[in-house]
């Protein structure tokens, strides 16, 4: 297999998270793609469309692309469990759906900053977007803590990858301030050794 892949992509990391948790990694060649919205680089485009990161290509059937096909194709070929049974199937997508929503949000403030030139960047609409990430924190750390410290699952690797990407891109927006619980649970989740070994730098 092959995973066209970037060490600071958090969507990349995901992937590369359930890579070492289910004993997967050392089957997959890691290719360097980059790109953005207005050029995309060296993506794979031929084989991934949407030109984004990560795809996999697979010896038996077309490339796989969008994170979280990636990561559930893996858990069934190991078989890990990191997408449960219904009924608590549901919560572990709708977590990692949230984990996601705030990484298509903290990315599209990087884009903004970097892309748009200086005198037609909208603060208003970077704004906008923190919001969307203040009100998903929110949610976790009211609602879904119990989950969170279940067993390992697809929705607590998305929600570390998602929180360790503030961290990396938006340090000066202090997520943790009024989360103390959800900053608690990051604390000891990002020691586990598979996100160690993920870490941007």
């Amino acid at each position: 297999m092959r995973l066209y892949w970037s060490a600071t992509s958090p969507y990349v990391r995901k992937v590369m998270v359930v890579l070492h948790e289910t004993g997967l990694l050392p089957g997959v060649e890691l290719v360097a793609a980059s790109g953005n919205p207005v050029d995309p680089g060296s993506m794979p485009v031929q084989a991934n469309p949407p030109g984004k990161i990560p795809a996999l290509e697979r010896p038996d059937g077309p490339t796989l692309y969008d994170s979280r096909v990636i990561c559930r194709w893996l858990d069934a070929q190991a078989g890990a469990g990191l997408y449960p049974a219904p009924p608590r199937l549901w919560d572990t997508l709708t977590v990692e759906a949230t984990a996601d929503g705030i990484l298509d949000a903290a990315i599209l403030m990087v884009y903004e900053g970097r892309l748009r030139p200086e005198e037609t960047r909208l603060p208003a609409w970077v704004e906008g977007q923190w919001a969307r990430i203040g009100r998903s924190l929110d949610m976790l750390e009211a609602r879904w803590l119990d989950h969170l410290r279940g067993p390992l699952d697809m929705g607590q690797i998305a929600v570390a990858c998602a929180l360790g990407y503030l961290d990396f891109r938006h340090p000066e927006r202090a997520w943790r301030a009024d989360r103390p619980h959800l900053a608690a649970w990051e604390a000891e989740f990002s020691a586990w050794p598979a996100m160690v070994a993920t870490r941007p730098v």
